[in-house]
C-alpha cells in the first residue's frame, strides 16, 4: 500500500477539468502509478478532511512519441484520478 501523501501527486487544475467542478463534484489528480482505486480513495479523504468519496475512476495515458531537433523520444506516461464526492468539497488554497 502507498502512503496517502505519496499517492496523490498534484491536483489536475485545467479549465477542462474544472468545468465538472462547477455543478458537480468531481475532481482530478495525477496520481502514483502504483495507485489503486481504494487506495486513492482513502488518500482523498485522509488528505481532505470532512470529504466522503462516492466513486474513482483511473485513466492510464501512455507517453507519446516526439521528435526534437532529429532525436526521437517520448513524453513520460501518467496516471490520472477523476475523484467524485457524496458529501463535502475540496478547498485547494492550502495545497496538497
Amino acid at each position: 500500500m502507498i502512503s496517502e501523501y505519496d499517492c496523490l501527486i498534484a491536483p489536475v487544475m485545467t479549465e477542462k477539468s474544472m468545468k465538472g467542478v462547477e455543478g458537480k463534484t468531481a475532481y482530478v489528480f495525477k496520481v502514483h502509478p502504483d495507485a489503486t482505486k481504494l487506495d486513492i480513495a482513502k488518500a482523498v479523504e485522509k488528505v481532505f478532511a470532512g470529504v466522503k468519496v462516492a466513486a474513482v475512476n483511473v485513466l492510464n495515458r501512455s507517453g507519446k512519441k516526439k521528435v526534437f531537433r532529429g532525436k526521437r523520444g517520448e513524453t513520460k506516461p501518467r496516471k490520472l484520478a477523476f475523484v467524485r464526492l457524496s458529501e463535502g468539497s475540496i478547498n485547494f488554497e492550502g495545497g496538497i
